[in-house]
């Protein structure tokens, strides 16, 4: 609980304080939040399924977003950047709606 409160302070504070990003980190920028908002709903599912661990919150949501970083930066050293983000955010995407869908079914049994 305290990891996702943590969270909410942080997204609080970054849309209060506005901060700059490096130019050069501008293009990981969406593929980190995309893959933050992976692990965000994958312990939510988690904690609404009663298996929710904070340890493995923690490390879900920083692999997630290094893992995803290192993929868009070897696509750039590639010269395909843009379709190595692409697969990225369609495949976190997906596992998104997946957890989406499955709180979906646990709040609302629909």
């Amino acid at each position: 609980m305290i990891a996702i409160l943590g969270l909410l302070v942080g997204a609080i504070l970054g849309l209060l304080l506005e901060p700059e990003v490096p130019g050069a980190l501008q293009p990981y920028l969406p593929i980190a939040v995309v893959a933050a908002l992976d692990a965000l709903f994958g312990g939510l599912r988690a904690l609404l399924d009663g298996t929710f661990d904070d340890r493995v919150f923690i490390v879900s949501f920083l692999s997630n977003v290094v893992i995803a970083a290192v993929i868009v930066f070897l696509g750039d050293q590639l010269g395909v950047g843009t379709q190595l983000s692409t697969a990225v955010v369609v495949v976190l995407g997906i596992r998104i709606f997946s957890n989406a869908a499955a709180i979906r079914r646990h709040l609302f049994r629909a």
